[in-house]
């Protein structure tokens, strides 16, 4: 079933049209990986399925609705949007910045939160991994710790739609991999998950659905092993792939430059 929805949707930046006819549906209990080269519309895409950006034609529905019809409040308690780079400029603690995430819902960072926000807010810290440091101010902590509670405070929500740009960027591999697997556990629990990825083989590995961006369009949707064949993404990217089958899951590898 689709939660969330764009139709026809076109977004331009002075004379420059960065998405054009983006058609695309979201299911509940679906983790899918948007992809494609710098410019394509990755980032783009995923502000106006936070509805941070209106578009100049077409729209995106939230449950059949206009997202435009909807109060930012409401919203905020149906998607969580988790921006790349994200940053905090105040010395909070990781605690009391995950804790953000349940403002939607009224929460008085002020006191001490309910039983309920408080719960919500130790659910996510464990899932990232976070609770042996939330109690350290954000200035104490490295990038990746940084990025891991900015993960976390989206997962404090709880909605139904959560939707993240580069979330593994500043990670490890070892977290990047631990980070798209609590991504993937937040789909299996019915949540529809959108995410931007410049790692490939993430794709491949974690997301149910390929979604592969160039010059503002669609140009392919599906299953990894549809989406990112050779000459799909040779084309997106003007790079050669080369590919190889890890326990079953193709990885794609760039490998030639095009001239």
């Amino acid at each position: 079933m689709s939660v969330l929805r764009t139709r026809a949707l076109v977004c331009r930046r002075g004379s420059r049209t960065v998405l054009e006819g983006v058609e695309l549906d979201f299911a509940a209990g679906e983790l899918a990986a948007v992809v494609g080269p710098n410019g394509s519309g990755k980032t783009t895409l995923l502000n106006h399925l936070a509805g941070l950006d209106a578009p100049a034609a077409g729209q995106v529905e939230l449950a059949g609705v206009p997202l435009a019809r909807i109060g930012i409040s409401a919203r905020a308690r149906h998607i969580a949007y988790l921006p790349q780079g994200a940053s905090v400029y105040w010395p909070l603690k990781g605690r009391d910045l995950v804790a953000l995430g349940r403002l939607p819902y009224g929460a008085d960072l002020s006191r001490p939160l309910v039983a309920g926000d408080a719960a919500a807010v130790e659910r996510a810290l464990g899932r990232v991994d976070c609770l042996s440091f939330a109690d350290r101010t954000i200035d104490a902590l490295s990038q990746g710790e940084r990025a891991r509670l900015m993960l976390a405070r989206a997962l404090a929500t709880e909605t139904e739609i959560l939707l993240a740009d580069e979330p593994v960027a500043s990670l490890d591999p070892a977290y990047a991999l631990d980070a798209m697997a609590v991504l993937r556990a937040e789909a299996r629990r019915g949540g529809s998950v959108v995410v931007s990825l410049h790692d490939l083989g993430l794709a491949a590995r974690f997301a149910d659905r390929v979604i592969v961006l160039a010059g503002g369009k669609v140009v392919a949707d599906g299953p990894a092993d549809q989406a990112l064949r050779a000459e799909v993404i040779d084309k997106a990217y003007g790079v050669g792939f080369r590919s190889v089958t890890i326990e079953g899951v193709n990885q794609p590898i760039a490998w030639t430059r095009r001239s």
